[in-house]
């Protein structure tokens, strides 16, 4: 199952991502941003980093990209898109999820071992794990704080759109804590905390339940590698 890792410059967690689908039975295959092929690839992965220097809006640039009008044209078709970080702020840009991200509220960029709950199980990035099942897992961010108006909110939450939402901790202000979302087929999901951080022993959340262990990241991957392989 080969899972395409694109890097923009300024990517800094396309290796890290790319690692990820290797330990969960995936073959990654590294895509470039210049590039208009996605070279057959079974899904996508955008990832974290600061693309093109954060200027302009963060992932504002990168998603107009040459190989985001590729991503666009098969995300429509169904294929299995995640954003990360960077790559979750680059799905809103390109409008393949709705709301924004913007400046956290207390204007500091934070790095910490996150809780997050799982809200919605039913996309190919998120059946690895159980409804309403509590993670750890690494975010890192300085413009993480989801936003939208009230008519948008209500739909995400009334059509269950929220993947991820933020437990013990809101760590940037985003509107009902939400850290994650699916678009409404459910093949694009985005997330602000790093779950390709968390799939080996020894690096993830260095936590009292998870000392130096955490590897609740790595359901992202293997759920996915699952689905796809069937």
């Amino acid at each position: 199952m080969r899972v395409g890792i694109i890097t923009f410059p300024g990517s800094l967690d396309d290796r890290d991502a790319a690692r990820a689908v290797e330990i969960s039975g995936g073959e990654p295959v590294m895509l470039w941003h210049g590039d208009h092929d996605l070279q057959g690839v079974e899904a996508v992965i955008l990832p974290g980093g600061f693309s093109y220097g954060d200027y302009l809006r963060c992932g504002a640039i990168a998603s107009h990209s040459a190989i985001m009008r590729e991503v666009k044209d098969a995300a429509a078709k169904g294929l299995p898109v995640l954003g990360i970080c960077n790559g979750f702020q680059m799905l809103m840009e390109a409008h393949l999820l709705p709301g924004g991200l913007i400046r956290n509220d207390h204007g500091r960029f934070i790095c910490r071992d996150q809780g997050l709950r799982v809200e919605n199980i039913d996309t190919p990035w998120t059946r690895g794990y159980e409804q309403d099942e509590e993670i750890v897992i690494p975010l890192k961010n300085g413009e993480g704080s989801f936003i939208a108006d009230d008519e948008t909110l209500r739909r995400i939450e009334g059509e269950g759109q929220v993947t991820f939402r933020y437990l013990g901790v809101n760590p940037n202000g985003s509107m009902n804590d939400i850290a994650g979302l699916r678009n409404e087929a459910g093949n694009v999901v985005g997330l602000m905390p790093h779950p390709e951080h968390a799939v080996e022993p020894g690096y993830g959340p260095d936590i009292a339940e998870r000392m130096r262990s955490g590897i609740d990241g790595r359901g992202m991957f293997m759920g996915l590698v699952r689905e796809l392989v069937g």
